[in-house]
């Protein structure tokens, strides 16, 4: 995260130094707050990074707080899944969250805040149905009209507020609604609903509560319990705010400041948990951690890094007005992040035999190729090299256009790090197909010693069929064929799904160093792009999911 520091100041970075340099606070204390109703995503990473990012530079901390309200819509899994991908998000920065918090841990506090606020006569139990409440409401042009049981008296509404937590009532019976003002422009402070009655078993607390607190209404009363001192929060929450003060101020609670900075959004992409999960419910994705999805999880599974995030999430910014990023800078990350760190290998996805006829029969040995060219530290590898080898079938062509390089009839060919080779003769089976090649390679052209004096455009990569390790390869594309795929109001997000987001190659073939990869390690297949090794692999077949190309070449479908 050193280059955040470089930037200049962002408007939240202003608002924070100021804070510090008039004394408000000595230090700060920011939270990432996750609801656990879905798999973090590419702008979760986003404000990961802005929360974590603060404390480093300024020398506070963070907490991870899931905001667990609402029982109905979340499990154990997501708490598990944003634990995981926080930690590896901030792992390299290097950053740690301070405490690991739930809004369910301060149910107690919360209830009891409450009755505090129903004794100051701020608070009281409606039995309005949901339509009623609706109606009541107003509009944004039009004032709403006071509920018939606002005026309850408060000795009536902690008796009714009692009964609530007692789990004598059903679902749905009553809600208590915080007393403010019917008639505010903003319809948030129209006496908003701060308390519900949900029977329903707590991944955290069990049974031990039948009625929950409204985000809106926890979400400070956490921040103020957590001593936060600026809670960062998306632009969507700025018509909160209202609320989130008039929470803070009638519960005389340490005074933690919200601030809105504008949402990612992604071209090509879908941010909605809902839309998300839909996804995944109607199997359209194989999970959350679908390498097609902008998930955090997914994103790993893919093959990015941590630091290809971090790295986006510099350079979009931090903004007070919503935008749309191109998905291409997310992908410029992971290559030029990828660029410097990841081995080359050769792997054929569409392999073509070649028989080298002149080459002894039964002989292997080995040429060098460098790791990486652009680490000067990479080193090189020993890569076998024998009579039979795979070519990509697209480096050769019987009748090739004006301009191509590589082996035609009769013509010469250079395999990378080896040998000059040149064809003598196709062999097609009785549909026309191309089989195999025969070629006789050059012996004095060896790559770092080449006599031969021939002069060859073409370099290709190859693998040894006698040493190649068989793989798997899945190539996965861009989830959606439009730049906004939920932004058209006739039709669904669905509708622009991508029939070619993934094509799966049941055997490639990779030479043999990569054996030795573990789950999640990253190379660069030469030509090919930059490829991970997924959790589906074995101890005898690799997986490798393609994490993007090498050069931004992408088309609709």
């Amino acid at each position: 995260m050193a280059e955040l520091v470089e930037k200049s100041l962002n408007f939240i970075e202003e608002i924070i130094e100021h804070d510090l340099e008039i004394g408000k606070h000595k230090t700060i204390i920011t939270r990432f707050p996750p609801e656990p109703n879905g798999y973090l995503h590419i702008g979760h990473a986003k404000s990961i990074c802005l929360n974590f990012g603060l404390a480093l530079k300024y020398g506070g901390k963070t907490n991870l707080r899931f905001d667990d309200t609402n029982p109905t819509k979340e499990d154990i899994e997501y708490v598990d899944s944003i634990r995981e991908d926080v930690k590896w998000l901030i792992e390299e920065m290097p950053m740690e969250w301070s405490e690991e918090r739930y809004a369910s841990d301060y149910f107690q506090t919360i209830y009891d805040l409450t009755v505090k606020l129903i004794q100051k006569g701020l608070a009281y139990v409606d039995h309005s149905t949901a339509e009623q409440m609706a109606v009541s409401k107003g509009t944004p042009t039009q004032a709403g009209t006071n509920s018939p049981y606002r005026d309850r008296s408060v000795e009536e509404n902690l008796a009714l507020f009692e009964q609530m937590k007692s789990g004598s009532l059903p679902d749905g019976t009553c809600v208590l609604r915080a007393k403010i003002d019917m008639a505010s422009p903003n319809m948030h402070m129209r006496d908003p609903v701060i308390y519900r009655i949900k029977h329903a078993h707590h991944h955290q607390t069990g049974d031990d509560w039948c009625i929950y607190p409204m985000y809106d209404y926890a979400h400070p009363i956490s921040d103020a319990i957590e001593n936060i001192t600026h809670s960062i929060c998306t632009l969507e929450f700025e018509v909160h705010r209202p609320l989130y003060d008039w929470t803070i101020k009638n519960l005389e609670l340490f005074p933690s400041r919200q601030i809105e900075f504008a949402r990612l959004n992604l071209t090509y992409t879908i941010m909605s948990k809902r839309k998300l999960l839909q996804l995944v419910t109607e199997g359209v994705v194989n999970g959350w951690d679908d390498p097609r999805m902008p998930t955090i999880s997914g994103l790993r599974r893919r093959g990015y890094t941590p630091a290809a995030l971090r790295e986006f999430a510099n350079r979009i910014g931090i903004a007070k007005r919503d935008n749309i990023i191109d998905v291409g800078l997310l992908e410029f990350c992971v290559r030029e992040d990828l660029n410097k760190k990841a081995q080359r290998v050769m792997a054929v996805l569409n392999p073509l035999k070649v028989v080298l006829t002149n080459y002894t029969e039964g002989v292997t040995e080995t040429v060098e190729i460098e790791n990486n060219p652009e680490d000067p530290n990479g080193g090189k590898r020993l890569v076998p090299f024998g009579r039979e080898i795979w070519i990509e079938r697209e480096d050769f062509m019987e009748n090739p256009p004006k301009g191509y390089h590589r082996l035609t009839p009769d013509g010469y060919f250079r395999l990378k790090g080896a040998y000059i080779i040149k064809h003598v003769e196709t062999i097609k089976n009785t549909e026309g197909g191309i089989e195999e090649l025969r070629c006789e390679y050059i012996p004095t052209s060896k790559s770092g010693q080449d006599q031969s004096g021939i002069k060859v455009k073409g370099v290709g990569h190859w693998v040894n069929v006698a040493t190649a390790a068989t793989a798997e390869c899945r190539i996965y594309d861009r989830l959606f064929t439009v730049e906004a795929p939920d932004g058209d109001k006739e039709k669904s997000f669905m509708d622009y799904l991508n029939p070619n987001s993934l094509t799966v190659l049941d055997t490639i073939y990779v030479e043999p160093s990569v054996k030795d990869l573990a789950v999640n390690d990253r190379v660069q297949f030469l030509r090919h792009g930059y490829f991970a090794v997924d959790k589906d692999s074995t101890d005898t077949k690799l997986v490798f999911n393609r994490t993007v190309t090498l050069k931004d070449s992408w088309k609709p479908a």
